[in-house]
């Protein structure tokens, strides 16, 4: 059995096999998923799995170098802060781009990961470093 946090075979399998700038999408319930990258599901019921616990889980396995977040996201909070879901979970400070551009790149991302999160704009493109 794994020694990591990780479980989901399917998405251990997805993280394995990044390479160097490669993209993986964490999305809210509503995000729509594109046809091409592939589809990891984990919806349960509306807030089963949150996207902090899905951001968490695949952080444990992957070396991310930039994170992209939803402008809208961060101007709907008090300050222009970060969204509590990601707040303190990232080694990376997260840029902002448009909600429509992060719906665009996602299309070019190996996976799309849907959660059961039903915060609105609770969506981010985690793209591949490198361990060396």
């Amino acid at each position: 059995m794994k020694r990591s946090p990780l479980l989901h075979a399917e998405l251990s399998q997805v993280i394995a096999a990044l390479g160097h700038g490669d993209m993986v999408v964490i999305g809210d319930a509503g995000l729509p998923i594109p046809d091409g990258p592939k589809r990891i599901d984990l919806a349960l019921t509306p807030g089963i799995p949150r996207i902090t616990d899905v951001l968490k889980a695949v952080l444990s396995e992957m070396q991310v170098e930039r994170a992209l977040l939803a402008r809208e996201a961060v101007e709907q909070l008090p300050g222009g802060t970060l969204p509590a879901w990601c707040e303190g979970q990232l080694a990376v400070v997260p840029e902002t781009i448009s909600h429509e551009e992060l719906k665009r790149l996602s299309a070019r991302a190996k996976a799309v990961i849907r959660t059961g999160e039903c915060t609105p704009y609770a969506n981010i493109v985690l793209c591949a470093g490198v361990t060396f």
